[in-house]
């Protein structure tokens, strides 16, 4: 059959329209414009016969000559308005032209884009803009064969899980095939690339760094940080230098100033500790008009026994050391003793030398020091550090030696064993004053006090006692009732009951005042003594105490010094070096005895804290679980039940009724103690009892090979003479040859000729096998012994 010509027309562009379907050409070639056909309009059947007869000539001529467009007649008016475009088949070179037409047409569109707004779809969840109209207009879109829909392409340059299935989309998006090269779209609808999140703009590990300010306490990653190196950078350094760390670890000052040091940076090391410092903050209002004199602050020390308390018992007519248990003072007390109309602080400390730190912090906060000597016993190791602690503070001392009313006391020793420490009498053209007393007799207790009184005089002491008080915790405690309760001396300014206060961790106001009698006070002016009631907790023993302005500012110096204490403490368990870490292995392998350990004062569990850490060796030690102000409570019961083999340790304390019928329920044991001395022999046995017995060697006897016989199936029997002791069959033996052990092993058999004898003595010949020894010689000497086992003690 022949083709109609107009059908060829049609079909021309249909294919066209396919190859241009294809992504590929999409892609590479440019878009190109279809021509729009006339579609002739349908022909009434009433048509006359000559347009039929005219049609098919011109059907006839197109075989010939080619396509020939077919016109239809219409009206002459529609033609003047508009003319219809003539079809045809482009040609090659036509359609090179058309294309470039049109891509001229698609910059125009573009320039349009630039002054239209597009419709832009925002992504909310990576904010990402899809512009589906870029550069295009909606008037642009034709609707033309709406069947037909180009579905958007959503690739994107990252790689996404490809979608197989894409919902319908919207009418704005529907166009026809052939139009999608109109609107200049490569591979139908395209969104923008992915916003991608601003890289974070890390520090340059190279990043010069001349010079940083650092805390004291500081972690490795956080120092890191500071100088601009990378932690495995830092890490490695302290390697090399010694030191095991991990990031989170702390490091100390002499390492901070090393590090620096290896990476060539300055290092300002700030003490954080300045942001709560309340005593530098203190200010002392400092004013000739409102000074005045103040009482002298007197602390007395020297050895354990020397009459420290019997004399200031003496002096303030009272029975203070007949309270004391065991005779010994365990406590710190202040006292007021009144003179010639002038008051005197005296301060009392403990000789024991598990109360050293007592003693130190008395000889620092006090203006003059009295050393307790007995003249019967001398100067003594307590005596000693007492001069020393009183030369480190650098307060006048005035030597006191005492029990002068005895039969055996040589004052002129004494002088000579203290010259030697340079503590040279007045009389022997020294500078310090020596008085003979008796706290038994009262004799020279008032040249004592005149001339603890002269020695003030020429201090000049003074303060102002209109300024904010600030004073010394001289001891602290809990008691039922009162709560915590702090012993304190008053440097400068008046304290009143209503104070706002601060000292370390603990802060409050004053609830009440007692002087060392117990009579309430409503004010405590500088250089007196007393007791206050009124502390959120326990104050550590030597705290500064101030009073402040607000309980606002009171909590927070106590709140930053809690927390920096709890970094200190940690920053303490974290750090360890290589050498110590060989120490740490050995140390997990100790025994330790758990204890928990319970105090009426702070002072005294301080000092017993010091002398129980000290009882160990390289097998056994004392861990102390918990320690604490106050009566045995429940939760310390409960806490040494949940530690294996654990006791609880009170001294001065006593538990109530029902805290003992809790231990006993629990299997907990409780031991008090009033005197140290007791705690800490019962302690050492204790430790003692865990640690392995001592085995010792016991020599029984020697003999000396004068024969060896083999004997088959048996071995080597030596024919010896006892030398010495007995020989035991089964005793342990050593071979000795020449001076050496050769041999260490039983003795298998022991005969006096054919009998078998348990033990032959010395002067007797006998035999004797060593089992599992061939290497018997004669000249050789047998030596037996036996083990003894011994109970370990500290």
């Amino acid at each position: 059959l022949k083709q109609d010509p107009v059908k060829k027309a049609k079909a021309a562009p249909k294919e066209e329209k396919k190859e241009e379907k294809s992504p590929k050409e999409v892609e590479t070639k440019a878009p190109t414009k279809v021509v729009e056909e006339a579609k002739p309009e349908p022909k009434s059947p009433e048509e006359p016969k000559e347009n039929i007869q005219e049609s098919l000539a011109s059907a006839t001529l197109a075989k010939r000559r080619g396509l020939v467009i077919v016109k239809k007649k219409k009206d002459e008016e529609e033609a003047a308005k508009k003319e219809e475009p003539k079809a045809s088949t482009p040609s090659n070179e036509e359609r090179l032209s058309l294309k470039t037409m049109f891509s001229n047409a698609d910059e125009n569109l573009k320039k349009k884009k630039k002054e239209k707004k597009p419709f832009v779809a925002t992504k909310k969840e990576s904010a990402e803009k899809m512009d589906f109209l870029e550069g295009h207009d909606f008037a642009d879109i034709s609707l033309e064969d709406e069947d037909v829909v180009v579905l958007p392409d959503f690739s994107v340059k990252e790689q996404e899980k490809p979608q197989n299935t894409m919902k319908k989309p919207p009418n704005f998006l529907r166009q026809a095939v052939g139009n999608s090269a109109n609107l200049g779209l490569e591979g139908g609808i395209q969104r923008r690339s992915r916003k991608k999140p601003p890289k974070k703009v890390e520090k340059k590990e190279n990043e010069a760094v001349s010079s940083v300010e650092i805390s004291k306490e500081i972690r490795v990653y956080e120092f890191a940080d500071k100088i601009g190196k990378s932690v495995s950078e830092v890490i490695s350094k302290l390697f090399m230098l010694g030191m095991m760390t991990t990031k989170n670890d702390f490091l100390d000052e002499d390492a901070i100033e090393i590090l620096a040091a290896e990476f060539g940076i300055e290092i300002n090391i700030i003490n954080e500790a300045d942001e709560f410092d309340y005593v530098k903050d203190y200010e002392e209002e400092v004013d000739e008009k409102d000074l005045v004199s103040r009482a002298p602050v007197i602390t007395i020390m020297g050895h354990v026994d020397h009459g420290k308390t019997s004399l200031l018992d003496y002096i303030r007519k009272s029975r203070v050391a007949s309270g004391e248990a065991g005779g010994i003072t365990q406590h710190v007390g202040a006292y007021m003793v009144e003179k010639n109309g002038r008051k005197i602080t005296f301060i009392d400390t403990p000789g024991h030398e598990a109360f050293t730190a007592m003693r130190a912090r008395g000889a620092s906060i006090t203006d003059i020091v009295i050393i307790v000597v007995a003249a019967d016993d001398g100067v003594k190791p307590q005596t000693k550090e007492a001069i020393n602690h009183a030369k480190a503070a650098g307060v006048p001392i005035i030597i006191a030696i005492n029990k002068m009313d005895k039969e055996a006391a040589n004052p002129d020793m004494v002088k000579t064993q203290l010259a030697e420490m340079e503590i040279m009498p007045v009389e022997w053209g020294g500078s310090y004053e020596f008085v003979g007393v008796s706290a038994k007799t009262g004799m020279g207790i008032e040249d004592l006090l005149e001339i603890v009184l002269l020695q003030a005089d020429i201090l000049e002491l003074k303060a102002n006692p209109k300024s904010f008080a600030k004073a010394s915790v001289i001891e602290s405690s809990i008691q039922k009732g009162r709560g915590a309760v702090a012993t304190i001396i008053v440097q400068n300014g008046t304290l009143k009951v209503g104070s706002t206060i601060v000292a370390g961790e603990a802060y409050g106001k004053v609830r009440a005042m007692s002087d060392d009698q117990g009579k309430a006070l409503k004010e405590i002016k500088p250089g007196e003594c007393g007791v206050i009631v009124g502390l959120s907790e326990v104050a550590d023993a030597g705290e500064i105490l101030i009073a402040v302005k607000s309980d606002k500012e009171a909590r927070e110096y106590a709140n930053k010094r809690h927390e920096y204490n709890r970094q200190k403490e940690l920053s303490k368990s974290t750090k360890v070096s290589i050498d110590e870490l060989g120490a740490k292995i050995k140390e997990g392998n100790l025994k330790a005895l758990p204890v928990i350990l319970k105090a009426d004062v702070q002072g005294s569990l301080e000092a017993l804290k010091a002398s129980l850490e000290k009882l160990r060796n390289d097998e056994i030690k004392v861990n102390i679980i918990h320690s604490g102000v106050g009566g045995i409570t429940q939760s310390d019961i409960e806490l040494a039940s949940a530690s294996e083999n654990s006791i609880v340790l009170g001294f001065n304390i006593r538990p109530t009724g029902e805290i003992k019928e809790r231990a006993k329920d629990k299997g907990v044991e409780i031991k008090t103690y009033n005197v140290i001395y007791n705690l800490l022999d019962d302690v050492k046995a204790l430790l003692g009892g865990m640690m392995s017995p001592i085995i010792s060697e016991e020599q029984l006897g020697q003999a000396e090979i004068r024969q060896v016989i083999n004997v088959p199936k048996i071995g080597q029997i030596a024919g010896c003479m006892v030398t010495e002791g007995v020989i035991n069959r089964g005793a342990k033996i050593r071979l000795i040859r020449d001076g050496v052990v050769v041999y260490e092993g039983n003795v298998s058999s022991l005969k006096r000729f054919k009998d078998d004898a348990k033990e032959v003595a010395k002067g007797y010949e006998c035999g004797v096998g060593i089992e599992g020894c061939d290497d018997m010689r004669v000249g050789d000497y047998i030596e037996s012994y036996k083990e003894v086992e011994e109970q370990a003690s500290l």
